[in-house]
């Protein structure tokens, strides 16, 4: 008995149902759910900085794999005239907005160190990972350089060294995660900053004082903290005088973006015969939709004779 091309596609359809979800139980059961608990993170009070730049002088004095900059250049205060990226000679950047009264207001932007990084679960060989601490890390030997964390990055943090023709990587904060964070010791902009702009801690400290100086001066402070929740939260937590969309800040909800794709990702590839069984439904596919000759050869055979 034939089959029409109905009936095999209503047999596609069921197929590849029970490939994708007919395991659901299994499939679902180790969702990677993300544990926050004594990890480190930094508060940065937007409304004490003034813009003097020594973190960034401190960044860059710090990590050796950076060019070395003048210490004179660190005091230009032209920067401010335009808006910037961290880069892969700048791991960290402060950046001005017009504030209240007519002030300036600073902001110091570098790689938020999400509590569920984005850039961790898109890299495909595991070069990003996410350190017990709070700090996602970055292993060059292990980059092919596929640049799918800087796509995945919803802060587009990450810089890719395009003029370094043999041997480009990605390059973003550390953390100062192998020289002090690892030792327990706080990062070098933040030890650096006389305004003491941010405090550096377990995270969860960070958002009681945050959220008691909120509530101190409610005049100063817009009510909300950003990382708190943004993405699944961050290591990297601020306070505003002015609204986050004023200063740069992408507005998001709390679900980080892994916990969009990785549940997908799961369905499909728990096991590696469901991606097997749609490859090979696919094909079946393509093969019963291939362009199918008017004439069989027969019928050829015969009109050949016919002449």
């Amino acid at each position: 008995m034939g089959i029409d091309r109905r009936d095999f596609l209503r047999l596609l359809a069921g197929i590849g149902c029970y490939t994708v979800i007919g395991k659901s139980t299994d499939v679902w059961a180790d969702i990677r759910t993300v544990g926050h608990g004594d990890i480190l993170g930094v508060l940065v009070d937007t409304t004490f900085c003034v813009g003097c730049r020594t973190c960034e002088k401190a960044c860059n004095q710090i990590n050796k794999d950076l060019p070395r900059k003048l210490p004179e250049s660190f005091e230009d205060s032209s920067v401010f005239e335009k808006r910037r990226r961290m880069t892969t000679d700048s791991y960290t950047v402060v950046n001005s907005y017009p504030g209240k009264k007519n002030r300036q207001q600073f902001v110091k932007f570098q790689c938020m160190h999400c509590n569920d990084p984005a850039c961790v679960s898109a890299c495909i060989v595991g070069a990003l990972t996410k350190e017990d601490n709070g700090a996602v890390r970055y292993d060059p030997w292990k980059c092919i350089g596929c640049r799918y964390c800087m796509v995945a990055c919803p802060f587009q943090v990450p810089a890719y060294e395009y003029s370094n023709a043999f041997t480009p990587q990605v390059r973003k904060c550390t953390f100062c995660f192998e020289l002090r964070t690892s030792k327990g010791e706080m990062p070098a902009c933040v030890e650096a900053c006389p305004m003491e702009v941010m405090t550096f801690g377990k995270r969860k400290e960070l958002i009681k004082i945050a959220r008691k100086r909120i509530k101190r001066y409610p005049d100063r402070y817009v009510p909300h903290i950003y990382g708190e929740h943004e993405l699944g939260g961050t290591s990297w937590l601020y306070l505003s005088s002015l609204p986050f969309e004023d200063i740069d800040f992408p507005k998001f909800g709390y679900t980080s973006t892994p916990g969009y794709t990785e549940p997908i990702q799961h369905a499909i590839f728990k096991n590696f015969i469901p991606p097997l069984t749609l490859f090979a439904v696919l094909g079946c596919f393509m093969w019963f939709l291939r362009p199918q000759d008017k004439k069989s050869e027969p019928l050829l055979r015969e009109e050949g004779q016919e002449k």
